[in-house]
């Protein structure tokens, strides 16, 4: 029997800040493959970490919810705001799961976190239970071969639940981003205008 839920992608960072980057992957996941929404799920601070240069919460998620508001299959999420700390991903779902049951969510992922994927909290049971939509990065490393068709130790279930997406290479980062804040270079087609407004305004990473 196919599942009428909506199928919901959930794209899980920090945003500190969120970016054309962002965006760009995530719109591509909604209007390109079968996903019917996108959401951004707000990480919060964690508070056995340092701070750094980590905003406060709500202007991390008053700025992505500015970036996606003309959008409408892109939304935002702030439920791990009001989970314990800290956040795991296999808690979350398991929480949106419950609370949304019309609705059949799914993971985004970039392709360096699936290289680091074995190392997550419960992962096999992320991976067996809902559909991961992975899109290219470069970066270091190689990809379990657990995860890879063909590959010794492969998993069937595994591999069946992953999905490669042909998305763009984007390789502009938060951390590029406050960097270049910080030494005064100027960065506003990098961002949603009025979000660079709003960092603008607030004297952010400056």
């Amino acid at each position: 029997m196919i599942s009428t839920n909506k199928k919901t992608g959930l794209f899980f960072g920090t945003f500190n800040p969120i970016h054309i980057g962002h965006l760009i992957i995530a719109n591509y996941l909604a209007e390109f493959t079968d996903l019917q929404e996108v959401w951004f799920v707000v990480t919060p601070h964690n508070p056995l970490k340092k701070k750094k240069a980590l905003l406060e919460d709500h202007h991390r998620l008053a700025m992505v919810r500015i970036a996606v508001e003309e959008y409408p299959k892109l939304k935002v999420s702030d439920v791990e705001f009001h989970l314990p700390q800290p956040n795991y991903t296999v808690n979350t779902l398991a929480y949106l799961e419950e609370k949304f049951p019309d609705r059949s969510f799914c993971l985004i992922m970039g392709e360096d976190n699936l290289k680091s994927f074995p190392k997550w909290k419960n992962y096999e049971v992320i991976i067996e239970r809902y559909p991961i939509y992975v899109y290219p990065r470069i970066s270091d490393g190689e990809v379990d071969g657990q995860f890879l068709i063909g590959k010794i130790g492969a998993t069937k279930s595994y591999v069946a639940h992953i999905n490669k997406v042909n998305a763009p290479i984007i390789e502009l980062s938060s951390t590029f981003i406050r960097r270049a804040v910080k030494e005064g270079k100027n960065i506003r087609p990098m961002m949603p205008a009025e979000v660079w407004k709003y960092l603008d305004e607030m004297n952010f990473y400056k």
